[in-house]
């Protein structure tokens, strides 16, 4: 009886695994979409949260949680990281904005997505539109020239391995909807989980009798 148990296991792995592989050939690139977390997320690093995927791909995909601001302002992190936010107005701009909790990988190290995407030393392009920056150059630039126009700035993202993510929507872990950069960049943080969700015609009330993603 007990290897008989032993077998149907090993059976169910083996379906498990090629349901996941199969997921990662079929699945089309989720980059410039958003993840919105379904109520039943255990994690709690992704509890009622919004996620903007940088880069999806065979090897995985990395995103940034983009509606859970902390309690560090910009102001704050320049000071840490000793640049200078010169005191003309679009500078100062961005001194009380939020820095935001990306996700749980690296929560040590800081990224910015930003419109326009432009060139940095060390940037993600996600499209024309959005990229994502990790290198000094681009806080230096915020200090002293208010540019890129639109920022979101993270410690910490999020990623996940080889089919990782395929499996997780799956298992209907997450909604899925083309991204809305007004979402991101002109809405307070409380507003984005909401409109991303409208964007489906579904609100949070209703989102547990929701399966599939879009």
């Amino acid at each position: 009886m007990q290897l008989l148990k032993v077998k149907q296991h090993c059976l169910q792995h083996e379906r498990r695994r090629q349901i996941t592989m199969r997921l990662v050939m079929e699945t089309v690139s989720l980059a410039n979409h958003f993840l919105i977390a379904m109520p039943a997320m255990a994690d709690p690093s992704f509890s009622r949260t919004l996620t903007y995927i940088c880069e999806h791909n065979a090897e995985g995909a990395i995103g940034i949680i983009v509606n859970r601001p902390t309690d560090m302002s910009l102001a704050n992190l320049f000071e840490r990281v000793d640049i200078a936010l010169e005191a003309g107005a679009p500078e100062q701009k961005y001194a009380a904005l939020p820095v935001y909790f990306g996700g749980p990988v690296q929560t040590d190290r800081g990224f910015v997505l930003h419109s326009p995407a432009g060139e940095w030393q060390s940037s993600l392009t996600v499209n024309p539109q959005i990229a994502l920056t990790s290198s000094r150059d681009i806080l230096q630039t915020m200090g002293n020239a208010a540019m890129p126009t639109q920022v979101l700035v993270s410690l910490g993202y999020a990623g996940w391995t080889a089919g990782q993510l395929e499996w997780e929507l799956a298992q209907n872990a997450w909604l899925t909807v083309e991204a809305d950069p007004d979402i991101i960049f002109a809405l307070p943080p409380e507003q984005r989980l909401p409109a991303a969700m409208q964007s489906l015609g579904v609100d949070f009330a209703n989102l547990s009798e929701v399966a599939g993603h879009a």
